[in-house]
């Protein structure tokens, strides 16, 4: 890899699922001469084979984890000013599933820019608005791919408006297609103003030509729109403008200024499948995708208060990387690195700033999904992999001359648990193995034990998550488990403000135990840093002595794990301490820790506590004849229709529905839609849940616990 970090692009490819991201991502591979034939996705020779190469991928036709690749690119156009310059890209194609959330959540972590896929048919779709989101959380500017245009029904122009509409993008055609559906021959680069047209076998010959005289006026009003949108951001260009001397390069200049500040989306659009319109994506990863040095990355300095520090991508600036995702593969764990600053060699020393332990770099290689090539040295801006690190997911290391610690990426919390025995005594240590390694693999993939029931308890982001982790643990582990039906993650709140005024005494001969606490608790509201617990002080005159209030703090949050009604975790609560009492002798640690817990438990049924479940926001896509029956599964379901749209012959019907009304849900779809109907969902928001199913789940707490106690 070519030293010069301005040549480098790191982009990952995210979209709805189903959307053609491993496809395209093929079909960069081919262009790029990664791979020197195309396959069917799905087969088991291609990159499909390739980029998802877990045999349940395979099996299922959806990525499930994330695969890094790299390829070289350079510009084809012979009138640009990069012209066959060579241009290193990381690609890392990101699940559309939302189940598989973390796996887009930590690539966009460290990469520098995106490629948002798009269906040409569906257009912005459900998770296309999750993968949005993320892209904004971790301020990724993208570039917009309009696929499938040669399938019934593609509408570019549509996708573009609903890129502005739905996902609020300042959305700007760079292209126009030539013609549509089974017309579809090529694409109108509005930059350069000319007909592209990909042919050979499979679309590698790179065809220019005059723009379509039917295309003309559709052509010069587009480029009319661009030209508008990125003079905005250069004065060069509006004088140009002004004095019809504008150029190619004046214009990608402009455009790519914007699309890093995240002002402009550039739309592209092809189809993959049919190899038409990716090599000019490629040319415009490299026009207007930033390279690592445009990107501001911070890290916070654990020796000066966590202050923050700007990375530079400079070979010769203290080393600094983030192990953003682990593997365990055939040679022991695999943990991915993007290089921030610095630079990695083989036979280095490197320091884990979580816990100070100094490792050895033993092999460093750069991944091509499951396939390696091992490399001697990695320069900043790059991703590349390591073996043999004992690290988790999220660790910054350094070369110990800095102690930088990298931001945490966003972890969303687990909605639904399922109990998981092991059926022999055999089974039982390769499980312990298996839980082992998936936790440390996926932060959204947690176990626990029931300190009641004694059962091992796995949590994670859905059905169908959980139900591969399951079949995981039978394929690689060879363990025969038992599972229980899925339960969902309640939680608990308080409703009202709620007073109280505890004393804790306790005598038992020689010292004692006294505290006393008094004040109230009263529903938190939303929070800005989205905080689910708040303790406030406003204890004064030394009614309690300042080194007894964390215990005071420490007691109440002990009670937040398990809620009074169903025993599940308690959110969305502030308390105040007003008032209090100690003793000179008495008082204590423990004894400020039980007065707080002893308030909570009287405090607790005064103040109104509820169940919350979560809701679901859910997209169902069919025919229009089975609208009505869509419509009425959600209405069985306790759901609340958001809205329903009808197209081409197709419906889309947009739903909030409780997780816990949505299992098995898709068998009952497919029976009422003659399997024409399909379905995806993903975690709202937590709802109050009515009167009557919190009576059901408080009856069933009871009993379980009942059953436990015998």
């Amino acid at each position: 890899m070519s030293a010069d970090v301005t040549k480098l692009r790191n982009i990952g490819i995210s979209a709805h699922i189903d959307s053609g991201k491993t496809t395209l991502t093929e079909r960069i591979l081919f262009y790029t001469a990664r791979i020197h034939a195309i396959h069917d996705v799905r087969g088991k020779d291609g990159v499909g084979a390739k980029m998802d190469h877990m045999e349940l991928e395979r099996e299922r036709g959806i990525t499930i984890q994330s695969a890094a690749t790299f390829c070289d690119w350079r510009v084809k156009s012979p009138d640009s000013e990069l012209h066959d310059v060579p241009h290193h890209i990381n690609i890392i194609d990101t699940p559309g599933h939302v189940d598989f959330t973390i796996e887009v959540e930590r690539a966009l972590r460290v990469l520098d820019g995106a490629v948002l896929v798009l269906c040409g048919v569906a257009g912005v779709q459900s998770q296309s608005l999750t993968v949005d989101r993320q892209m904004r959380r971790y301020n990724v500017p993208r570039v917009a791919f309009v696929n499938k245009l040669d399938r019934q029904g593609a509408n570019p122009f549509r996708v573009k408006d609903q890129l502005i509409e739905k996902l609020g993008h300042n959305a700007v055609m760079m292209q126009v297609p030539i013609g549509l559906e089974a017309e579809h021959a090529g694409v109108v680069d509005l930059v350069e103003m000319r007909a592209v047209y990909f042919e050979g076998e499979n679309g590698e010959k790179v065809r220019y030509a005059e723009i379509p005289a039917e295309l003309q006026e559709q052509a010069e009003e587009y480029r009319e729109t661009l030209l508008d949108a990125a003079s905005m951001f250069s004065d060069e260009l509006m004088e140009a403008m002004l004095e019809e001397e504008v150029t190619p390069q004046l214009i990608r200049q402009a455009v790519r200024k914007a699309t890093i500040e995240r002002q402009i989306t550039p739309v592209f659009c092809g189809s993959a499948y049919k190899n038409r319109g990716v090599q000019e994506l490629l040319d415009g990863v490299v026009y207007y995708l930033p390279n690592p040095t445009e990107i501001d990355n911070v890290a916070l300095d654990l020796e000066n208060e966590e202050a923050e520090v700007k990375l530079v991508p400079d070979p010769d600036k203290p080393f600094v990387g983030l192990a953003f995702k682990l593997e365990d593969g055939q040679y022991g764990q695999l943990t991915y690195l993007r290089v921030y600053q610095g630079s990695i060699r083989k036979g280095d020393f490197i320091h884990n700033m979580f816990d100070r332990k100094k490792v050895k770099v033993g092999r460093l290689v750069r991944m091509h999904s499951n396939e390696m090539e091992d490399i001697d040295e990695s320069n900043p801006g790059d991703i590349v992999a390591l073996f043999g690190i004992d690290c988790r997911s999220g660790d910054t290391f350094t070369d110990d001359q800095v102690r930088l610690s990298m931001t945490s990426m966003f972890i969303p919390e687990p909605v639904i648990h399922l109990t998981i025995n092991a059926k022999d005594s055999k089974s039982t240590q390769n499980l312990s193995k298996a839980l082992q390694r998936f936790t440390k693999e996926d932060p959204t993939f947690r176990v626990h034990t029931d300190p009641e029931t004694n059962e091992t308890i796995i949590s994670g982001m859905g059905e169908l998550h959980l139900e591969v982790y399951v079949e995981r643990m039978r394929r690689e582990y060879k363990v025969d488990v038992e599972t229980s039906p899925p339960r969902v993650a309640y939680r608990e709140t308080i409703t009202q403000r709620a007073e109280f005024n505890y004393t804790h005494k306790k005598q038992t001969g020689g010292s004692g135990q006294f505290g006393r606490v008094a004040g109230f608790i009263e529903p938190l509201g939303e929070t800005e840093d989205g905080s689910e617990y708040e303790f406030i002080d406003k204890i004064s005159g030394g009614v309690i002595p300042r080194e007894f209030i964390p215990s005071c703090d420490k007691g109440f949050r002990s009670q937040l794990d398990k809620g009074r009604l169903i025993g599940v975790p308690v959110v969305g609560v502030r308390v105040q301490i007003e008032d209090g009492q100690y003793h000179a002798v008495d008082s204590s640690d423990i004894a400020f820790q039980e007065a707080a817990r002893g308030a909570w438990r009287d405090v607790y049924g005064k103040a109104a506590p509820v169940i919350l479940e979560p809701l679901m926001k859910v997209e169902i896509e069919g025919p229009v004849e089975f609208q009505g029956s869509i419509i009425g599964t959600i209405n069985q379901r306790r759901g609340l229709i958001l809205g329903s749209t009808e197209e081409d012959g197709f419906c889309k019907v947009e739903a909030e529905v409780p997780l816990s009304e949505m299992f098995g849900y898709s068998t009952v779809l497919r029976s009422n839609t003659q399997g024409k109907a399909e379905f995806t969902m993903e975690f709202s928001r937590y709802d109050q849940v009515p009167r009557n199913v919190s009576d059901d789940l408080i009856k069933q707490f009871e009993e379980e616990k009942a059953a436990a106690r015998k």
